[in-house]
């Protein structure tokens, strides 16, 4: 029988050093001939990014060897830093942002230039030239750097390229004709993100890699296109929203043809380089994942005759993708398996795990499975969320006690809560407190109509289908209205703020590396998001008395409610500077508050010991807020005013 014991002092086997340490990021997945690569972050060794090769007898090889990291940061986000080409392997090292190759057996040796100043992302290699193509992201001149188009020398390159495409804010995706021919690119500029207007590119080739008759194809500041892909037989494809969907578009002589329209998206928000949802198994198929409620699907397109047939698969979250003939390469995760790299063969539908991404298995009796919900929100509308009930066989609460509630706003904000496996959440769902994961307004997975409620109402629309998702399981009988926590990282740490800022609604809440202050990242942050807010809350500096009405920070009168700010010391997206200021005016106000910050960290927490003192620390913040004992020790975090 299981024990009776309040909610949140159950004891879990999922401890935090157990969770985090048994976890990896998967991602970034290719082929390069009989070999399988894909990309691991590695919370044991500080988030360093290990490139993996998987050979044809299932052998496997680390690729860069330490101190050696895998990770671009054009964009600070980077994403793709890696490329292999026919046994060549080329990488971006984090440490000095160099481009290194590694041939067969040799070492890593850098082939641009040392200058911190030059980063580089997204390669593209043309071996009949002897080139790669990718994004290099300037920094020399100081002020806002410089994007562009750059062919190298793939031998090495002095110079750090030759530029071939510029007079865009921003470029990415440089695709290679399978003739090497033609070349395809994405381009876009201040305000929009690439979520909301970007274009497609095509230029002919001559034999030296000279751009000749460039043309727009595709693309403009209300249609926003993706992942330009060439067929074997030397046929362009991408992906638009021009429907309000993200979809499937040939090109060719008549224009962009649709060939599966659906209310579906086959693209997602490209915060990443590299983005890859679908892939060509032959000229006329192509085999692509879609999401449709916040849930993955796989599928091959016949091009053809334009019918999409189904794969089954037990995955309701997939992520990278790449295609080699009758092979499919992927991260998949389901409700209760992590996300995993997977091989499925076309063939026969085999589908085989290469590398799970936690050595943990999601035990049913432990692991909550989420119940997606839509509730009604402000305006009339209906938004959406997973909610994950308390998991624990081992217990069970007092008679009459409802569970508090932890009601998560994910990052982004144009971003998106998966239904899939992830300890972070089981962590508390098996320690008796119920979460929420919201798709609030501004959310991708549901259209472009969807995402762009959040246009000019960033810290409204947000924070409204939190407070509204939150009710609603109130009102359903769930949870406990009197115990509801709003927790987020970056600008869900900003939708948390304001939710505690203009609102009564929670009783506590955390802040990971959230916006405080909104003039200040206007003002401050890195180019790729230094317009993001033009759309989401206005033009800067015409807006600036709204950037101030919607600042946390400036209407700390109204936050009377529990704060715990987490942040890592060299954040170049959300300067720490914004929490440190928070927390000074909150001690002083009288509102108990707790501030970390982990030197080393930037926007995002890397390091084993630092993700998990964060985690016990949010923990340990709760227990002390609402009077429950935590079953096991944590380190305490000093709360000022409590």
């Amino acid at each position: 029988m299981p024990s009776t014991a309040p909610y949140g002092s159950w004891k879990s086997p999922l401890l935090a050093e157990r969770a985090v340490a048994a976890g990896i990021g998967l991602g970034d997945v290719s082929f390069d001939g009989d070999s399988i690569l894909w990309q691991e972050s590695r919370p044991a060794e500080k988030g360093r990014n290990v490139i993996m090769r998987r050979g044809a007898d299932g052998t496997l090889q680390e690729l860069n060897p330490a101190p050696f990291n895998a990770r671009s940061r054009v964009h600070e986000y980077g994403g793709r830093a890696y490329l292999m080409d026919r046994g060549v392997l080329f990488f971006s090292h984090f440490a000095d942002q160099r481009l290194y190759r590694v041939d067969p057996g040799q070492a890593p040796r850098p082939i641009t230039p040392e200058s911190l100043a030059l980063r580089y992302a997204d390669l593209c290699a043309d071996a009949r030239r002897g080139l790669l193509w990718g994004v290099r992201e300037d920094h020399r001149a100081g002020g806002e750097p410089r994007n562009c188009l750059v062919a190298l020398q793939a031998q090495g390159d002095a110079e750090g390229g030759r530029i071939v495409a510029e007079g865009h804010d921003f470029c990415a995706a440089p695709r290679l004709s399978p003739d090497g021919t033609q070349l395809a690119w994405l381009s876009w500029n201040h305000p929009d993100m690439p979520w909301d207007g970007c274009e497609l590119w095509l230029a002919e080739l001559d034999a030296s890699g000279g751009l000749h008759g460039t043309r727009r194809v595709a693309g403009s500041r209300d249609e926003a296109v993706q992942q330009p892909l060439w067929s074997p037989d030397g046929r362009l494809h991408f992906i638009s929203d021009r429907s309000g969907w993200w979809n499937l578009y040939r090109w060719g002589e008549q224009g962009a043809e649709a060939l599966c329209p659906m209310d579906a998206e086959f693209g997602q928000p490209m915060w990443n380089f590299g983005l890859a949802t679908c892939g060509f198994s032959s000229a006329r198929q192509l085999v692509c994942s879609f999401v449709r409620g916040a849930v993955s699907q796989l599928a091959v397109l016949d091009t053809v005759s334009k019918t999409l047939r189904m794969l089954d698969t037990p995955f309701s979250s997939i992520g990278n993708l790449a295609v080699s003939g009758h092979r499919v390469l992927f991260t998949g995760a389901s409700p209760l398996q992590a996300a995993s790299v997977c091989l499925l063969h076309l063939d026969d539908g085999r589908i085989k795990t290469l590398r799970r991404g936690s050595t943990l298995d999601a035990d049913p009796d432990y692991s909550s499975v989420p119940e997606a919900i839509e509730f009604p929100t402000a305006g009339g509308l209906t938004a959406h969320a997973f909610f994950y009930p308390p998991r624990n066989r081992e217990f069970r609460a007092p008679a009459g006690e409802k569970p508090p509630l932890l009601v998560m706003s994910h990052g982004g904000p144009t971003s998106m809560a998966a239904n899939a496996y992830r300890a972070g959440v089981q962590y508390w769902t098996s320690r008796g407190i119920a979460v929420l994961d919201v798709n609030y307004g501004g959310s991708s997975g549901f259209g472009r109509a969807y995402r762009q409620r959040l246009d000019g109402q960033w810290g409204v629309v947000d924070v409204m289908d939190c407070i509204h998702g939150a009710q609603y399981l109130v009102e359903r009988g769930d949870v406990d209205g009197r115990r509801l926590i709003i927790r987020g990282g970056s600008a869900g740490g900003y939708t948390a703020l304001s939710a505690l800022a203009f609102h009564d609604s929670f009783a506590c809440g955390a802040s990971l590396y959230g916006v405080g202050d909104l003039q200040t990242l206007a003002q401050d942050t890195h180019k790729f998001e230094s317009r993001y807010l033009d759309r989401l809350v206005g033009p800067w500096p015409e807006a600036r008395e709204l950037y101030r009405a919607r600042s946390p920070l400036y209407h700390l009168d109204g936050l009377r409610r529990p704060l715990i700010l987490l942040q890592g010391a060299e954040d170049k997206v959300v300067p720490p500077e914004q929490s440190r200021r928070m927390h000074a005016a909150l001690k002083a106000k009288g509102v108990p508050v707790a501030y970390l910050e982990f030197e080393g960290e930037q926007h995002g927490f890397r390091d084993l010991k630092n993700i998990v003192r964060a985690l016990e620390a949010e923990a340990f913040f709760y227990a002390r807020v609402f009077g429950f004992t935590l079953a096991d020790p944590a380190e305490p975090v000093a709360i000022d005013n409590l």
